[in-house]
Order: structure tokens, then sequence, then C-alpha cells
């Protein structure tokens, strides 16, 4: 009985602490960033616009090829958002190997954002 009792404790113990590395690796997996108020020309497979972005930490202005779903921008507004980035296993030729999920929109402001790059 003693040992039902520390077996099944031992399972418990186990379990839980893969539950909670499960949930450390999700938070490790959202960033914040801060997205311009207005989008910038550049060129991926052809020439687009990107959202110039600022990531935790930077302060230069840089180009963002890849969408955000469930992110809806509206021009004039600069964001700061968080998002979650998940890798792509076998991304087509033109595709980047990261998704990026819309987890929360943190402020957005009617603004222009400054120092932006020269077109």
């Amino acid at each position: 009985m003693y040992k039902l009792i520390l077996s099944l404790l031992t399972m418990t113990l186990f379990l839980g602490a893969c539950s909670s590395s499960q949930k450390n690796t999700d938070s490790e997996n959202v960033e914040t960033l801060v997205i311009a108020s207005q989008q910038g020309d550049c060129v991926g497979v052809a020439p687009m616009e990107c959202f110039l972005v600022k990531k935790d930490g930077q302060t230069e202005w840089e180009f963002f090829y890849n969408n955000i779903e469930g992110f809806n921008y509206e021009p004039g507004n600069e964001y700061v958002i968080e998002v979650k980035t998940e890798k792509i296993e076998t991304p087509a030729a033109d595709q980047s190997s990261l998704k990026y999920t819309l987890v929360k929109e943190v402020s957005k402001t009617q603004k222009t954002s400054e120092n932006l790059p020269v077109k």
C-alpha cells in the first residue's frame, strides 16, 4: 500500500512538472512589438509594403516582412502589441519559418511615429 501511494505521488509530481514547463515554453514564445504609424516600402519576392517594427530593447525601426494573424492595422496609429511566434516546420520557399499571431493589443495611439527610415 505504501509503495502504491508513493508511486501515485511521484506520478502526480512528474505530471505537474511537465504541465508547468509547457506553460513556460508558451510564454517564452511571446514577444512585444512596437508597430509604426506607417508602413515602409520593402522588397520580398516582389515590391511590397512592410510593417516597421521595434522589438524589445531596439531603438531603430526595422522592416517586418511577415503578416500577424489577428492584427488589424490602421495607418496613422502606433501600436504596442504582444505576439506569439510559432516555428513552421516546412515553410514554402518564399515563406518565413515563423508564424506570428496577435496575443494582445497593449496600446493603440494616433500619432506619427518618429525616426522612420527614409523612403
